[in-house]
């Protein structure tokens, strides 16, 4: 029987240190998230009621979306699942962006505070490493709560779980990259830490909201400079019909977003002056 190490040495040697740096860093990301949770979980009381109150939060929103659509059935050819599919991709895309690369929110904060000195200093990819050590407690609620909206108003088949995961990937994707790039900013213009927060609440406020409701220039804004449309769209251009011109816009928004926010940060992070902190990561 064949050991990995006898299956390494069968692969070409170009491949060999591909795959062995592949499983390295998976294998460290799967350890963050893991220590990540671990902490989470050391004060469970508080961890279950933060996750909680987010949930509730959400209840509320809902409740008066239903409440409006019980008086107004169809709003541009959106109905009441439509809206409940769209906070599910919404706050599962968010959920997951906030808990699995929780840092993309708080980059601006670090950059202001000289806090990326032990990020720069260790054999890692320095922006993956800066995403994925920190999760947020809250967020877990909403990846809950979007989980349990889809087990109650979505297609349970195949075929529907498959274009759910589809859609949260890229919500997923559009969400930590385009805080990424904005966050990014504070390398150029120094504190951005209120920039970063107000056009992330823009992206995520946008993001709950049926995008057929807008129109001309706004509508525009919300495909182009403010990406939320291609979250809040997806119930529609991607759960219930496959449309392709929007997918694929949404891929290459997703794509755009990946290449300019890690360009962005690198270049930046060239520029970057040393906070002369002394740190230690385990």
């Amino acid at each position: 029987m064949l050991t990995e190490a006898n299956q390494s040495r069968l692969l070409p040697p170009a491949e060999r240190p591909v795959l062995a740096r592949a499983t390295a860093l998976a294998r460290f990301v799967w350890t963050c998230w893991k220590l990540n949770l671990a902490g989470a979980m050391e004060f469970r009381m508080s961890f279950l009621l933060t996750a909680g109150m987010m949930m509730v939060n959400n209840t509320v929103w809902m409740f008066f979306w239903a409440v409006y659509f019980h008086r107004f059935p169809i709003v541009n050819g959106w109905g009441l699942e439509d809206v409940m599919m769209m906070w599910a991709v919404s706050t599962t895309g968010f959920g997951l962006s906030a808990t699995l690369f929780g840092n993309c929110y708080r980059i601006a904060g670090l950059v202001a505070s000289g806090q990326l000195d032990v990020y720069a200093a260790q054999p890692k990819p320095v922006l993956l490493h800066v995403l994925i050590t920190r999760m947020s407690v809250s967020a877990i609620g909403d990846v809950l709560y979007g989980l349990l909206l889809y087990a109650i108003f979505g297609e349970h088949t195949l075929l529907g779980a498959c274009k759910f995961i589809a859609a949260l990937l890229l919500a997923t994707a559009i969400f930590v990259f385009y805080n990424t790039l904005v966050q990014s900013l504070a390398f150029y213009i120094g504190n951005a830490e209120g920039l970063g927060l107000q056009m992330f609440n823009i992206v995520l406020t946008f993001s709950t909201y049926p995008t057929d409701i807008f129109r001309g220039f706004s509508k525009l804004l919300l495909f182009t400079v403010v990406p939320a449309a291609f979250i809040s769209y997806l119930p529609i251009g991607l759960l219930r019909e496959t449309n392709g011109l929007f997918l694929a816009g949404a891929l290459l928004m997703a794509l755009a977003l990946a290449a300019g926010g890690t360009l962005l940060f690198y270049r930046g992070l060239a520029r970057y002056t040393s906070g002369n902190q002394i740190g230690l990561r385990m």
